[in-house]
């Protein structure tokens, strides 16, 4: 099995050289000067969902690869949160998910609320430690459906996101070769 080691700095490419907007890097996330929704606390928050997603790829067991995906999730919510949500009083306010806000201010985005809501009771578990509450599975697909929704979120937000996580990291096993005990012979 053979595991690519994850460079973020070669993974992120400043591919704006059609547009002349000037752009910067922040924390795995590049940015336009011309993104008017772009916060610099939204700009932040972009940046700690790229360092949780690059986490994300490289943590070993499963529960840890599905809390850090999760994170990353909740962090490019945030950052949406962050440019387009206006402070209300507090006067008969009750607390409410950063996923149920999302989807009251980004309607946009509220089948990904959803999606990632169903998921934060495992990523509570997974952080608590428990063993065997997240398959590989649901780890790796968690770990992509992440990046999938902060390349949209940077994109809606005026960044610039390059993929994270390449498919060579992704462990895929080598097939048995032949003559090898795990496969069949194909030459009987």
């Amino acid at each position: 099995m053979t595991v690519t080691s994850i460079n973020p700095t070669a993974t992120l490419q400043l591919a704006l050289d059609a547009n002349p907007s000037p752009t910067f890097e922040q924390g795995g996330v590049s940015m336009t000067s011309s993104s008017v929704s772009a916060t610099p606390h939204s700009r932040d928050l972009l940046a700690g969902a790229a360092r949780e997603l690059l986490a994300a790829g490289v943590a070993q067991e499963s529960e840890s690869r599905y809390a850090h995906a999760h994170l990353a999730a909740l962090r490019a919510a945030a950052a949406v949160l962050a440019a387009r949500a206006r402070p209300r009083s507090r006067r008969g306010s009750r607390v409410r998910s950063a996923w149920v806000l999302l989807a009251d201010i980004a309607p946009e985005f509220s089948e990904w609320a959803a999606f990632f809501a169903a998921g934060a009771s495992k990523r509570a578990a997974a952080e608590a430690g428990l063993r065997g509450v997240v398959t590989a599975r649901e780890a790796d697909d968690l770990v992509r459906e992440a990046e999938q929704f902060l390349s949209l979120v940077a994109r809606q937000l005026g960044a610039i996101h390059q993929p994270l996580l390449s498919d060579a990291t992704v462990q895929i096993p080598s097939p048995p070769t032949r003559g090898s005990a795990k496969g069949p012979d194909f030459d009987a």
